[in-house]
């Protein structure tokens, strides 16, 4: 199997906007281009989004190739992906000779190499907060809601599992919003873990997971998703999406 890569998508963005409802994929996808990474679209791996926001913030191009998970057993776990990524997880980066993989590595090698616009506070308390939001937010919850769990669990259970896990994660999360937040997580500029945050939003209301004791969250995610940058990434407008799954 070779990844080839699709059409190039040039970013240039101004951050404004409506976005589109929120489909359900079973797939990932491959961004290169100088920039080349992998990305999962799994319906219960929202968060692996995010790298894709941080490119887009960053007004970076990249190109996309399809990397179906379900076709010949998930092409994930061929040898040709697993020598990008010995660990058949997504996303991954290539870029600048190396290899990356995990969200939250890639946005940080992102924002040393490439810092406008920033994505973590010069202030380094407030750095210190942006991490700590964002690594409960993608080691905290969404793991637990991993594909992979999910299929232990089996499908009569999946749902309430999910109900389970995400709740007490946004109970602590509500709590720490409410001393951080102006108009998004950290203040009124947007970070890494704004870019956590909205997968994982998505993922909740996915599990119909009642938002209405989040106030606070669900206000930052109504605010991020007008934002341009989290439209063009979005599942439903990329290039190997299915038709009937287009905004």
């Amino acid at each position: 199997m070779t990844f080839e890569p699709r059409q190039p998508a040039s970013r240039s963005l101004a951050l404004t906007g409506s976005h589109p409802a929120q489909p359900t994929f079973s797939y990932s996808h491959v961004v290169l281009a100088g920039i080349r990474r992998q990305e999962h679209w799994s319906r219960t791996c929202f968060s692996k989004k995010t790298p894709s926001r941080a490119l887009a913030l960053k007004n970076i191009d990249y190109e996309i190739v399809a990397i179906n998970l379900i076709k010949d057993g998930g092409q994930q776990f061929s040898k040709e992906f697993q020598a990008l990524n010995p660990m058949k997880q997504v996303p991954a980066l290539k870029i600048d000779g190396i290899t990356l993989s995990q969200s939250l590595a890639i946005i940080e090698y992102l924002e040393e190499t490439r810092p406008t616009p920033r994505l973590l506070p010069q202030d380094p308390k407030k750095r210190a907060q942006v991490r700590m939001i964002s690594d409960l937010l993608a080691s905290g919850i969404q793991p637990l809601q991993n594909l992979s769990v999910l299929n232990q669990v089996g499908k009569e259970n999946q749902l309430t599992w999910a109900q389970r896990v995400i709740a007490p994660g946004f109970n602590a999360l509500e709590q720490i919003l409410q001393s951080t937040a102006g108009k998004y997580c950290m203040g009124d500029e947007v970070s890494m873990a704004d870019l956590c945050l909205v997968p994982q939003v998505a993922n909740a209301e996915r599990y119909k997971v009642d938002l209405s004791p989040y106030p606070t969250i669900s206000r930052i995610n109504k605010s991020l998703l007008a934002l341009e940058a989290f439209q063009v990434s979005h599942p439903s407008r990329q290039p190997d999406t299915p038709p009937e799954l287009r905004a």
